[in-house]
C-alpha cells in the first residue's frame, strides 16, 4: 500500500463508509455467515458496476488510475452525499494542493469581513482559515467561548482548543458533538488540501497528545458547511442554545465564517447581552 498521505486517506474513506451500510439498505441479502459490520467489498463492486480485484487494489491504497465515471459509480454505491462525493473525488485524484503552485497567502480580515463582525453584535463569530486557526472573532466570541487575545497565536486551533481547554470541554452539554461540527469542516479541507504535509503532521500531534480525537477523527462526517444546534451551560449566563452556520469566504485566503446565532424563543439572546454588559 502506498504511503502517500492522499492514498491512505483515501483507504481510510472507502473502509469507513463501507462499514456504515448494510446490505438490507441497499437492496442485497444479508447472509447467515456474515463477519463484516458492513458490506463486504466485492458487494460495494457489485453494487458500482466494476471488478471486486479492481475495488480491492482502491480501497487499499494502491496508486491507479481512476475515472469520473468510475468515481460517481462507487460513490453511488456508498450512498455519499454532495459533501463525501466531493471528498472522494479530491482524494481518489491529484489535482488539489500542490506546494509548487499554491501561494500561501496570509490571512487578512479585511475592512468589509471586520465590519460583517462587528455588526453581528448578539452572534458569537470567529474566521478561521484553512488551516482552522482562528484569525478573527468578534466580543460575543471572546464572552461565550474564551478570550482568544490571551491564548497565543499559534495555539488559536478550532480543532485543538476544544481538546486542550478544559473550559471548552465543559461549555458544550454533548462535547463530542460539538467537537464533530468542526472536524466535519476539516475533513473536508484535508480532502481539498491532502498533499499538504501540514495537515498528516497536525492530525499525527493532535492524535497522540489526545487519546480521544483519533475516535472523533475516525467517526467525523464530511460537511462543507454543517448546520448544528448545540446546547452551551455558560459557567456565568447557564443554559445557552445556538444554531452554528458555517459560510465560506469568497477570496484567495480561503476563509471560513463560523456564526453562532441564539435560537429564537430562548433567553440565549438576552443572557448573551448581559454578558456584553458585564452584568
Amino acid at each position: 500500500m502506498s504511503t502517500e498521505p492522499r492514498l491512505e486517506a483515501l483507504s481510510e474513506f472507502l473502509k469507513t463508509q463501507r462499514a456504515k451500510l448494510h446490505p438490507h439498505t441497499v437492496g442485497l441479502p444479508a447472509g447467515s455467515r456474515r463477519r463484516t459490520s458492513g458490506l463486504r467489498r466485492e458487494e460495494v463492486a457489485q453494487l458500482a458496476g466494476i471488478s471486486t480485484t479492481w475495488y480491492t487494489w482502491l480501497e487499499q491504497g494502491r496508486d491507479i488510475k481512476v475515472s469520473p465515471s468510475v468515481l460517481d459509480a462507487i460513490a453511488g454505491a456508498l450512498r455519499l452525499n454532495i459533501d463525501e462525493r466531493k471528498y472522494l473525488f479530491d482524494l481518489a485524484s491529484d489535482s488539489g494542493f500542490h506546494p509548487d503552485w499554491v501561494e500561501e497567502k496570509e490571512p487578512v480580515i479585511n475592512p468589509s469581513l471586520h465590519k460583517i463582525l462587528q455588526e453581528l453584535k448578539y452572534c458569537p463569530t470567529i474566521i478561521s482559515d484553512r488551516h482552522c486557526h482562528i484569525v478573527g472573532w468578534n466580543p460575543a466570541a471572546a464572552h461565550v467561548f474564551v478570550d482568544f487575545e490571551q491564548i497565543p497565536e499559534e495555539e488559536r486551533n478550532l480543532i485543538s482548543l476544544p481538546f486542550a481547554k478544559k473550559e471548552l470541554r465543559s461549555l458544550a452539554v454533548n462535547w463530542p458533538h460539538f467537537v464533530k461540527g468542526f472536524l466535519a469542516i476539516f475533513r473536508a479541507y484535508y480532502g481539498q488540501y491532502v498533499a499538504d504535509p501540514w495537515y498528516s503532521q497536525f492530525i499525527e500531534s493532535m492524535s497522540q497528545r489526545y487519546p480521544d480525537f483519533q475516535e472523533l477523527w475516525n467517526q467525523s462526517e464530511v460537511s462543507a458547511a454543517p448546520e448544528v444546534m448545540i446546547e452551551f451551560r455558560h459557567a456565568k449566563a447557564g443554559k445557552m442554545l445556538f444554531n452554528l452556520t458555517s459560510l465560506q469566504v469568497q477570496g484567495d485566503a480561503d476563509l471560513r465564517c463560523s456564526i453562532y446565532t441564539p435560537i429564537e424563543g430562548t433567553a440565549t439572546e438576552a443572557k448573551l447581552k448581559k454578558l456584553l454588559e458585564g452584568t
